[in-house]
């Protein structure tokens, strides 16, 4: 799967995320005509505006990731920002103050905390899973289930708040990858594979009760996930994995139970970069995955050394007469 990264914005659900703020001097009035320059550290994207006639200003359609932002204006000191960080479906409000450029100001530390669960940039109940999350964390299927669970309302059979699997809405870069007979619970369940490597995957994010109008067709969850782009530096991987019965445990106490015999080789590689550096880029991603499962179900044979004991064939008794 080769994917050129241009994003667009008509796709469904949320693939992408914004900014909004207001521009303000010391005394909290507008700034008109301040101009905003976020940049995305992994590729030189810039996304440029200025604010409006209250100082206010919006950007969408960004790529998830990190910045860096700065803000500009005539007879005020630039303000430079490089610790944000935009991830899947995120509205980032980003209020900032600026100072005049001739008047310098005594040193004011202010610490403090952002409540990582009660804040405006969430839009209902959900969970964000980004790269290094999925980079740390150990899979044994390498499915997105391993991961998705991570959501405080997840269940059994990749269920959500109560809900069977079946109800759930999953996307990638917006393309439905629901399964849409519902012969399994999971996608890709009947084919026993992964609907797409996580080696493509950049951020997944898991909504229950969402009220972005982007997002619904569900009564589960939505699972939204976006994939993996090149950037201005080529970054590569191999990887290889291998399990059979010899790697399943077999004794509980006392007691042995040889698991059946199974194997399965997952193997693949990923490569990304720059074709023109800041404009154009490229991401190649190649899977394989070859399995031999037991036999499903158990079957035991009962042999006994004497025959049970034949039963007497059955006699239909006369039907009674009643007297007339």
């Amino acid at each position: 799967m080769m994917l050129f990264t241009a994003r667009l914005g008509w796709s469904q659900g949320a693939t992408t995320a914004a900014m909004s703020g207001v521009i303000t001097d010391k005394d909290g009035v507008g700034l008109p005509g301040a101009t905003v320059i976020a940049v995305h550290t992994p590729t030189n994207t810039q996304y440029v505006t200025p604010t409006n006639a209250e100082g206010r200003f919006n950007i969408q359609n960004m790529r998830v990731g990190p910045y860096n932002v700065k803000v500009t204006f005539v007879g005020y000191k630039d303000l430079n920002r490089t610790d944000v960080n935009l991830t899947l479906g995120q509205n980032l409000r980003f209020d900032q103050r600026l100072t005049d450029a001739t008047t310098e100001l005594t040193e004011v530390t202010i610490s403090g905390r952002r409540d990582p669960i009660m804040n405006a940039d969430h839009t209902g109940a959900s969970t964000t899973i980004q790269r290094e999350t999925i980079e740390r964390l150990p899979t044994l299927n390498r499915s997105f289930d391993d991961f998705t669970r991570l959501t405080p309302q997840a269940s059994g059979s990749g269920g959500f708040a109560g809900r069977n699997g079946g109800f759930n809405n999953v996307t990638i870069d917006g393309a439905i990858f629901n399964n849409s007979f519902g012969l399994s619970s999971t996608v890709g369940g009947q084919a026993n594979a992964q609907p797409i490597s996580l080696d493509a995957i950049e951020q997944i994010q898991v909504s229950i009760a969402p009220y972005d109008v982007r997002q619904g067709s569900f009564t589960g969850a939505g699972i939204n996930a976006v994939t993996r782009s090149g950037s201005n530096k080529f970054t590569g991987s191999v990887y290889g994995f291998y399990r059979n019965q010899d790697l399943v445990g077999s004794k509980v106490a006392d007691i042995t139970s040889d698991y059946p015999k199974f194997n399965l080789k997952n193997y693949g590689f990923r490569v990304g970069g720059p074709i023109i550096k800041d404009k154009l880029f490229f991401f190649l991603n190649a899977e394989e995955e070859n399995r031999v499962d037991p036999p499903a179900g158990n079957f035991t044979a009962n042999r006994s050394a004497t025959p049970p004991p034949q039963t007497p064939p059955f006699r239909a008794l006369p039907t009674p007469t009643s007297p007339t």
